[in-house]
């Protein structure tokens, strides 16, 4: 073979390589259209839900303790015990108060007792009042008819106002001994009072929680001795993103998965939004009441929440994963010749299972990327894989 020939085989074939290069990284190289996946605007019925993780509490809880500084004689209720209205939960040592509640209730009797005999003074001093003033008006006559002198008609008067003297003096005596009779009864109800103070006594028909202190310990007056809670108050304390409070009602239905029983999700409702939110996490308390209250549940026990918020019908939604954002702004990315172009939309509300519903930005015969497999640019060629 000639050597012109030989070089014009070598050029054909430098030239066959050139072309299988460029085909190459036209097709599966840097330049290559990216294989991507489709979709279209769907219409459907959304179901709107939020999603949150709370803390099993009782609305209503109570404290127990004394109200004066003392020693715990003792306790008759344990953790977990069931506790009515008005039943005793305890008592602190009376120390002298006994002594004390004796003493007064004798200076009463004594009391009594000299309101009595004052009475009586009274009364004697009220009829010696009488009498001298009858005397009195007698002597008046007498005079009058000149029967009697007038140094026997002036003793009488000074008589009658003596014996006023003495009524008034009596009366005020009385007066006197009942005060004091009410002061030594005021403090009879005192100590009874602090006697009363004595028991601790619950306030509801409730649960106990904690046993504080035993009995023995000395203790301050306010010292939480006993918790309580009503247990028909449980409801889970769930944080919600801030984001979407705004559109919870009071009533919202909920479904409730405590963490302790996972496969048993229990029914309930939100009773109350909180309005202090946590500027630092961007939450906000939602506290949802059971339909039916759990029982031999653990306070404390986490929960998960999902809020059923109103359907919304005949909604225009996408799949969430076709959202993308480019420059600051939502939206996703169209095919339109082949080549990528991005479309900025606005959403609605989004689904626990990824739909997100679209109110404007593309029209439902708009081929949307569904998938995309690493980032994309304005203009990016697109190979149409699959359409969903």
């Amino acid at each position: 073979m000639s050597s012109r020939n030989k070089r014009l085989i070598y050029t054909l074939l430098l030239l066959l390589s050139i072309t299988g290069v460029l085909i190459l990284i036209l097709l599966k190289g840097p330049m290559a259209p990216v294989s991507v996946q489709t979709v279209q605007l769907a219409t459907a019925d959304l179901q709107p839900a939020l999603f949150g993780v709370g803390t099993l509490e009782a609305r209503r809880g109570y404290t127990i303790g004394p109200t004066r500084t003392g020693r715990l004689l003792r306790l008759l209720v344990d953790h977990g015990d069931r506790v009515r209205v008005g039943q005793r939960l305890g008592e602190m040592d009376p120390v002298d108060l006994p002594d004390r509640l004796q003493s007064v209730q004798l200076g009463v009797e004594k009391a009594e007792h000299q309101v009595e005999a004052a009475q009586a003074q009274l009364d004697e001093a009220n009829s010696r009042a009488l009498q001298a003033r009858r005397e009195a008006r007698r002597y008046r006559k007498l005079l009058a008819e000149k029967q009697v002198s007038h140094e026997a008609a002036e003793a009488k008067e000074t008589d009658a106002e003596a014996a006023a003297d003495q009524a008034r003096m009596a009366q005020a005596d009385l007066e006197g001994t009942r005060h004091d009779l009410q002061r030594l009864q005021s403090d009879l109800k005192a100590v009874q009072a602090q006697m009363a103070e004595l028991n601790l006594v619950s306030p509801v028909a409730g649960l106990v929680t904690a046993r504080e202190v035993e009995p023995g310990s000395v203790i301050v007056a306010g010292t939480t001795v006993l918790r309580l809670i009503d247990p028909g108050s449980l409801w889970v304390r769930t944080r919600i993103e801030q984001r979407d409070s705004g559109e919870i009602p009071i009533g919202t239905p909920a479904e409730i998965r405590l963490r302790s029983r996972p496969n048993k999700p229990l029914r309930g409702r939100v009773t109350r939004l909180e309005l202090i939110a946590d500027s630092l996490t961007e939450e906000r308390w939602v506290d949802v009441a059971f339909d039916r209250r759990p029982e031999a549940v653990a306070i404390g026990t986490l929960a998960n929440v999902t809020l059923q918020l109103p359907v919304i019908k005949d909604a225009r939604w996408l799949p969430a994963a076709a959202l993308q954002t480019l420059d600051r702004q939502t939206g996703v990315w169209r095919v339109i010749d082949g080549k990528a172009r991005f479309a900025p939309i606005r959403t609605g509300i989004q689904t626990l299972d990824g739909k997100v519903q679209v109110l404007s930005g593309i029209d439902p015969a708009d081929q949307v990327v569904s998938y995309l497999p690493k980032p994309q640019h304005e203009g990016q060629r697109l190979s149409v894989s699959r359409h969903d």
